[in-house]
């Protein structure tokens, strides 16, 4: 269970923003931030933009990319290579962010700066969350002991959990079925959500189970047989056992959820599609103009495949199933940390003892309450509201902390805020003192949608078996080395198994399973683990 936490809303502002005087009398500083923003966007213009410009004295001159993960990283790469860079990278952990290799190749090199001083003399704001969370702090700490860039600790529990099944009890109820606890009576579910015309349509055009290729099937079922830590941006096989890093997808328990995974396809209980489509593609199925056809899906959130707030309620109709319990008796979910390692925040070399004093001070200024709120919502009393007596906090161990508005969604885009760019400070009581109605299946409730269905996944990991990447600093000199590998045996693992479960191969052929391991060791396995087992082994 949750522990009770009793910190003041005191706590929860870390300090006032007293220390943050306006600066207008000061001489205005240029300073180049390279940053992403969404079409609807213009951070040379927006509202809290103008609000630091006046507070310190500087002129912000953005260089931007989009939200899409690979355009940003690949313009990004540019322009560090080409030599023509900002003074500072503020950009989204989920979109692109420097990985820990990178900071550590770019500090030898000279290209980044270390923080440490920086944020000693001129960010109590920050000083103050890092006592606050120890782990934000050790996050950000390379093992050198310097600190080369921020990281944004988002402490988002229903992130922590993201491998989540999501069942249309709507057709549980029609057809007189409870909710599924087991594999076993999941697939008597599948079955007939499948055979029994639970939409009602008169035509067998029921998909009774789905996913895409980020919300992947295979993490959450895989876990009733064999711990699985996947959750769609967090690829890593990994766990411990004894103390050793292991590779999961070479393990016994793996073969039988790939056999049981294999049976629902052959029984044609799963979409073809589920190994091959995109988000996209599976909230069109979500929203069907022929109605709803869609029984279950493996996403974090009903958001991802089915619009929320449509005018049928059918967004209404999904609600979360717990663990469920495999033929041995596990029932393991997968848990990851919300945040990512390596940096979202970096002051280069092109910066000035000026310049990266200022930089430090705006993001220490997004740790205050007022600058949190403004940056990531925009402004008071138009995008956000602070609490007023009778709120409700979303998470009942934090009092309320503020209220965001809802947005008109016919109306013009209002350019205020930065939006995800403001989150480098959300831990648990931040995210947990978000105001969120009662009411869970209305839009201004879906927060709370999400924190109760999480409270069913919650602890149910084998903790003794969780491998803590996010504090693992591997050496530099192998760092090309370690991606390479990562991403060949990601590459196959993801193939082979879904083509074991499509039937394109044999899971109850020992010869085939033979040559899939055979394949991952000749990929470089033991060198993999040895990497990643030096790194654990050192941190």
């Amino acid at each position: 269970m949750r522990s009770t936490m009793t910190r003041t809303v005191a706590t929860a502002l870390l300090l006032t923003t007293t220390a943050f005087a306006p600066a207008l009398a000061m001489a205005q500083t240029s300073l180049g931030v390279f940053a992403p923003q969404t079409a609807t966007m213009d951070l040379n213009t927006a509202w809290f933009t103008t609000q630091v410009e006046e507070k310190f004295g500087v002129g912000l001159n953005f260089e931007t990319t989009g939200y899409d993960s690979s355009a940003a990283s690949e313009k990004r790469q540019i322009s560090l290579a080409s030599g023509d860079y900002p003074e500072v990278f503020m950009l989204i952990n989920w979109v692109d962010q420097f990985s820990q290799a990178e900071l550590i190749r770019y500090s030898q090199q000279g290209l980044i700066v270390p923080l440490n001083d920086l944020i000693e003399q001129h960010a109590p704001n920050i000083l103050a969350a890092f006592e606050k969370e120890p782990e934000f702090r050790k996050l950000a700490t390379a093992p050198d002991g310097n600190i080369y860039g921020l990281p944004q600790w988002n402490d988002c529990f229903h992130c922590s959990y993201s491998a989540k099944f999501w069942i249309n009890t709507d057709w549980l109820n029609k057809l007189g079925l409870e909710m599924p606890t087991t594999t076993a009576e999941l697939k008597e579910v599948l079955l007939a959500f499948k055979n029994n015309d639970p939409n009602g349509n008169g035509r067998a055009d029921e998909i009774p189970l789905s996913a895409n290729v980020v919300d992947t099937l295979i993490p959450y079922f895989m876990n009733s047989f064999v711990y699985d830590p996947r959750a769609n941006s967090y690829p890593l096989m990994l766990a411990l056992e004894g103390g050793h890093v292991q590779f999961q997808a070479v393990q016994d328990g793996w073969r039988d959820g790939l056999a049981y995974l294999a049976d629902l396809y052959k029984e044609g209980l799963i979409d073809p599609g589920a190994f091959t489509q995109n988000r996209e593609a599976l909230q069109s199925l979500g929203n069907s103009s022929e109605g709803v056809i869609l029984g279950s899906v493996t996403a974090q959130h009903p958001g991802l495949f089915v619009t929320v707030g449509q005018d049928d309620g059918r967004d209404r109709n999904y609600d979360p199933v717990p663990p469920l319990t495999g033929p041995d008796g596990i029932a393991y979910t997968s848990f990851n940390l919300a945040s990512m390692p390596g940096a979202a925040f970096v002051i280069t070399n092109k910066a000035s003892e000026e310049q990266q004093i200022a930089a430090i001070k705006i993001v220490d200024y997004m740790f205050t309450m007022e600058g949190h709120a403004g940056a990531e919502y925009g402004k008071e009393g138009e995008q956000w509201l602070r609490p007023v007596e009778g709120d409700l906090a979303l998470d009942p161990n934090f009092p309320p902390l503020y209220n965001q508005l809802p947005t008109d969604p016919n109306a013009p885009p209002t350019n205020m805020a930065w939006g995800a760019m403001g989150q480098y400070f959300s831990d648990k009581e931040w995210r947990g003192g978000q105001v969120q109605p009662t009411e869970i299946y209305e839009p201004s409730g879906f927060e709370r949608r999400l924190f109760e269905a999480t409270l069913l996944y919650e602890g149910k990991y084998p903790e003794e078996k969780l491998f803590p990447y996010w504090n693992i600093w591997t050496d530099a000199a192998t760092a090309d080395e370690l991606a390479q590998l990562q991403v060949n045996l990601r590459n196959y693992v993801t193939q082979s198994n879904a083509e074991f479960v499509t039937g394109q191969r044999d899971i109850n052929d020992d010869a085939a399973w033979a040559t899939y391991l055979s394949d991952i060791e000749s990929l470089g396995l033991a060198r993999y683990l040895e990497i990643y087992q030096t790194g654990y082994d050192a941190n």
